[in-house]
């Protein structure tokens, strides 16, 4: 895109990520190495998690973690079919069944009263985002994995630096999951991290996630067959860079984010942004308006057309699994998930990053309600 766009998120890099590469350049090793480590710890340590391992992305990284778990073909996994990162695709790859249950309406997370309805006797673990940045009902989930002996997966590849009664996200389930592409708070340009507290399945991790030197001449390694999902030490350096900035990152994204709520006040019909009563802190992954129920999935479109001819990159936030092809001939269809359906016809996401000024926030949110009206949706919104 054209240098003059306000691009929908804007990498916060800075001399010490520069440095920070460079120290790993001159490194004689660029895979699995002291920055890889290094980067585990740290990112670990600030999670007040045991364990951090360091892999190529969130998708591979839960697909490693439900291998470590044993679950495969003839198993099912409970998750939801909205979110950014669609990350429920590793439990496709990893042999086993999604099934999918309904949202939250309000936070957009997997409902834990739906969820429930959907656990039988081939559940084998619960995936639970928190999407777009916003905590997921740990309470609840954490209640009802222990009721029904279930594993939890926190799916955190949407948020970093959020806190659900006084926790960070990633500090929740039999382990957590994250992921450094854009638009990530946290941006490695890729990879992603996955965090627990348990010594066995940490070994199982490391073991899945790359072949070693000293197992070349093994016999037995293709036993569990491992993946090729290791981080480069140039990722990793970005990411040691990134978490040891992140206060600072973070906020300057909740100044963006204020920017944006201030301009929002006169955009009527929309869905304001929501923090559940247990959530302490938000901090979103991208800015995401929720249209009203006056507007068409095809209005949509035509809004983020029209912010498009003004150099703004704005996209629609989700295409549902459960409407993708794949998940449609394993017989999931539009009309099972009203609520997902409904908050995803009408999610757009907005640029959103800690380069953004107020004088952008305000051309952005001017130019979205000027189209409101070119598309027909209503009386004027200011």
């Amino acid at each position: 895109m054209p240098d003059d766009w306000l691009l929908l998120s804007d990498p916060d890099i800075s001399a010490v990520e520069q440095q920070l590469v460079q120290a790993a350049l001159e490194e004689p090793q660029l895979s699995c190495g002291r920055m890889v480590q290094h980067f585990e710890q740290r990112f670990a340590a600030h999670h007040g998690r045991k364990h951090g391992v360091a892999v190529a992305s969130g998708t591979l990284g839960t697909w490693l973690l439900l291998r470590a778990m044993g679950i495969g073909p003839g198993d099912e996994v409970i998750a939801s079919p909205y979110g950014w990162h669609q990350v429920a695709h590793a439990i496709t790859l990893t042999g086993a069944r999604v099934v999918f249950a309904d949202i939250n309406y309000w936070s957009g997370c997997l409902d834990p009263v739906r969820a429930a309805t959907q656990i039988g006797p081939a559940t084998k673990a619960l995936l639970v985002g928190n999407v777009n940045g916003h905590p997921a009902a740990w309470g609840e989930f954490e209640a009802l994995a222990a009721e029904r002996g279930l594993p939890l997966i926190e799916d955190s590849t949407e948020a970093i630096g959020s806190r659900y009664r006084g926790r960070l996200v990633g500090s929740f389930g039999r382990a957590s999951v994250f992921d450094f592409s854009q638009p990530s708070a946290l941006c490695c340009g890729e990879g992603g991290m996955v965090l627990t507290d348990d010594d066995d399945l940490a070994a199982e991790l490391r073991y899945l996630r790359a072949r070693s030197l000293k197992d070349r001449r093994s016999v037995s390694v293709g036993s569990r067959v491992p993946m090729q999902a290791a981080m480069s030490e140039l990722t990793a350096a970005l990411g040691a860079g990134q978490i040891a900035r992140l206060g600072e990152i973070l906020a300057r994204r909740r100044q963006v984010a204020d920017y944006y709520l201030e301009q929002m006040q006169t955009f009527e019909g929309i869905k304001p942004p929501y923090v559940a009563p247990d959530v302490d802190e938000v901090h979103w992954m991208v800015y995401t308006v929720h249209l009203g129920k006056r507007f068409t999935a095809s209005a949509c479109d035509e809004i983020i057309e029209d912010m498009a001819d003004e150099s703004i990159e704005a996209v629609m936030y989700c295409q549902p699994l459960h409407q993708q092809f794949h998940y449609r001939q394993q017989g999931w269809q539009r009309g099972q998930f009203p609520l997902v359906e409904r908050i995803a016809d009408r999610a757009v996401a907005l640029p959103f990053h800690g380069h953004l000024q107020p004088d952008h926030v305000r051309f952005i949110v001017k130019t979205m309600k000027d189209s409101s009206l070119n598309v027909g949706a209503g009386a004027a919104i200011y």
